[in-house]
């Protein structure tokens, strides 16, 4: 429907840049539409204004329709290629952007000296040809997109996948992730699935990647015996402000260990998008077991606010002479810890382990973001809640303190700082009270927590190695009913699933350049059974062009070998891991392997993959395993180690979890979107959990602390 001249006020919208220092300013015309919802149409106007939060912007949209400001004057528009060089914090080309994938030599006057550091790593002098090869720094830019995954045991941020600009390598794209926004969520009034006691629940996010298609994005953690949970951790989602990015929110009542929701009692859930959550101080809502069906008076809220900081508070707390508060026992002790808001409530941002029976607990280090504990502001008081827990929920107040993370940050080198526990009732009654116990921070550190776009954009190196399943399992290739079978039309399961998962796996490398291998055939001219031989038949340079070179080496490759078998899946693994290993030699976060294998899912050697999958997590290494054919991919789903953390069969367990499974067939009729999210999901969760395991700041960084 057209606008109406009196429906459209002008007003200018501000877009961060990645600095947050610069940003490019669009003039807009702004509607308020009938149903409350705002639209907002570019005239092309750009300046450079201070920079202003776009999601503070959309907290005061409202503000916005009685208080738009003139129209600029009149200004020449800044060219795309100045506009996106300013985001990048680079000089503006010299020229007019060149043909797509292409770069020119004196555009970026920096790029020479970049180039030149980058020399490449000599792999050993004897063994296979290495699957990765240097890329050239300058050419990864790279676009937030938010993924999607079942993360099972792992809680942590919503995970993301990249891509590169479709028209141009030699550009980053203008559809930058705007903000990272934490959501807090509590529930009132919930459901009462348990016989003899209360529920206990757990909120899990997703987001619509597109089709009707959920994938999960975070979860909080369970609350024990609770039917107005305020629920501590927070949930972790990117904000884009040229997007409907519409999320679920599902609360469950678990009964058992496993990360898997499908046994456990739906308590109620609710969708909404993005915008509507951030653009309310606080968005509450009925929850519905199904559309149109309350669930009891439930009621969920949920309050956005923007992460505006990276660091990190790491506190390290204990205690001593706690009171008693058990008849039979002593107490057992938790911590909670709040930050007072702006209008003088205390929000909940913490909430530390139970320690049973126990006077003197030492409780785990921990850590909460900066934003999350204080808001950034070191004098905002902070209050530390020590209770003696029980299992009805009917916790007992031990005693109270105030202090900031200014006082706290006092504690360190073997100087704790000592807080009285007080409990007010106590000391309102008894003259004679002193006190109900000692707390004692041991340790308060401030430290950045990197993300994976500061990796990436710090000059880490993406290397992708293909493998593809060539074992009898997936039938004969002249037959229909092989997985290998190439029809009419030129194409089966795996080209579907290569150009799919290609399609956006491409994107992360710089060059192109493909090592290629498949496994499990007999292949010439010895006819000895391989597995991990190149698809171009050229061991000491397996590199293919793009994913068109590796659909033609494989189609090329398929009458040459014969289907045999095992399926064994650690060779190869084994052949990426010696090349990470070497890279993380260098002690630097330099370079990181990504092992891609696409596999009809019967696995042969099991146990050795265990044992190469545990290995590989300490190394700066992930797998993505993309299952084709409807074989039972119950071996592939236990790799993935979502229903809890692999173990070699010595029982030693993984480092980190670094194995992405995702079955072909789930997504074989929606959008290749919902593919691509789900398979690299986890891929930037993974790669900041090695670095940050490591203690490995950015390369970038690195070298601007050694000058």
């Amino acid at each position: 429907m057209p606008l109406l001249p009196q429906q459209l006020h002008p007003c200018s919208l501000v877009l961060p840049l990645i600095s947050r220092k610069r940003v490019i300013s669009s003039s807009y015309y702004y509607c308020a539409g009938a149903n409350n919802t705002d639209h907002l149409v570019e005239m092309r106007r750009c300046s450079v204004q201070p920079s202003t939060s776009d999601f503070a912007l959309k907290k005061g949209s409202a503000a916005l329709t009685n208080a738009c400001p003139r129209p600029a004057p009149p200004q020449p528009p800044l060219r795309r290629g100045a506009a996106l060089a300013l985001r990048m914090r680079r000089p503006p080309p010299l020229s007019a952007p060149s043909a797509p994938g292409r770069t020119e030599a004196g555009r970026d006057p920096g790029a020479a000296a970049r180039t030149a550091r980058l020399r490449p790593l000599r792999p050993p002098s004897s063994g296979p040809a290495p699957p990765w090869r240097r890329r050239s720094e300058a050419a990864i830019l790279w676009r937030c997109a938010v993924g999607g995954a079942g993360l099972g045991a792992q809680r942590g941020p919503g995970a993301v996948s990249l891509r590169s600009h479709p028209l141009s390598r030699a550009e980053p794209s203008m559809a930058q992730c705007v903000s990272r926004v934490e959501l807090s969520v509590s529930c009132q009034r919930l459901l009462d699935r348990d016989v003899g006691s209360k529920s206990d629940p757990l909120c899990v996010l997703l987001q619509d990647v597109g089709g009707r298609q959920w994938a999960e994005l975070d979860r909080t953690e369970r609350i024990k015996n609770c039917q107005n949970p305020e629920f501590s951790k927070k949930l972790v989602v990117d904000y884009y402000f040229e997007k409907v990015q519409k999320l679920k929110f599902g609360v469950y009542d678990i009964d058992n260990k496993s990360p898997d929701l499908n046994d456990d009692d739906y308590l109620g859930g609710i969708e909404c998008t993005l915008g509507q959550v951030v653009s309310s101080s606080v968005f509450t809502r009925p929850l519905e077991l199904k559309e149109g069906k309350p669930a009891g008076k439930g009621t969920i809220t949920i309050s956005a606010e923007e992460i505006k900081d990276t660091r990190v508070v790491y506190l390290e707390i204990e205690a001593r002479n706690l009171d008693k508060k058990d008849f039979l026992g002593k107490s057992d002790p938790f911590l909670e810890l709040y930050k007072q808001g702006d209008a003088g409530m205390w929000q909940l941002v913490y909430r530390s382990e139970v320690i049973k029976n126990n006077l003197n607990p030492c409780w785990r280090k921990f850590s909460v973001p900066l934003q999350t504990f204080c808001g950034a502001d070191f004098n905002k008081p902070i209050k530390v809640q020590c209770a003696d827990h029980d299992s009805d929920g009917s916790h007992d107040l031990i005693g109270i303190f105030e202090t900031n993370l200014a006082q706290l940050q006092k504690a360190g080198d073997g100087s704790p700082v000592e807080y009285e526990c007080i409990h007010p009732e106590k000391k309102q009654k008894k003259k004679s009270y002193k006190n109900s116990g000692i707390i004692r921070i041991k340790s308060c550190k401030i430290e950045t927590d990197y993300s994976f776009l500061d990796y990436i954009m710090g000059g880490c190196q993406i290397n992708f190695t293909v493998g593809i399943d060539f074992t009898g399992s997936n039938g004969d290739p002249k037959s229909p009913d092989s997985l290998h079978y190439i029809s009419p039309d030129g194409i089966n399961e795996y080209l579907i699933a290569i150009w799919s998962v290609g399609s956006v796996v491409q994107d992360y490398d710089t060059d192109k350049l493909f090592p290629a291998f498949g496994f499990g055939a007999q292949v010439p001219p010895s006819w000895q059974v391989s597995h991990e031989f190149a698809l171009n038949f050229n061991p000491s340079n397996p590199y293919c062009q793009g994913i068109q070179g590796i659909v033609d080496a494989y189609r090329q490759i398929l009458p040459q070998i014969r289907l045999y078998g095992p399926t064994n899946f650690s060779p190869i693994i084994n052949h990426v891991a010696r090349f990470a290993a070497h890279s993380a030699q260098q002690g630097t976060a330099s370079q990181y392997f990504i092992l891609l294998i696409i596999t009809d899912g019967e696995i042969t050697d099991l146990d050795q993959t265990r044992q190469a999958i545990v290995n590989a997590s300490k190394l700066p290494m992930s797998i993505i395993i993309v299952g084709v054919g409807e074989a039972d991919f119950k071996a592939m789903e236990f790799l993935d180690g979502d229903n809890g953390i692999l173990k070699s069969l010595t029982g030693e367990p993984a480092a980190r979890d670094i194995v992405q499974f995702v079955p072909f067939q789930r997504f074989k009729n929606a959008p290749r979107e919902a593919l691509s999210q789900m398979v690299l999901a986890e891929v930037p969760k993974q790669l900041v959990s090695y670095y940050k395991l490591q203690g490995w700041p950015p390369v970038k960084l690195l070298e601007t602390k050694k000058m």
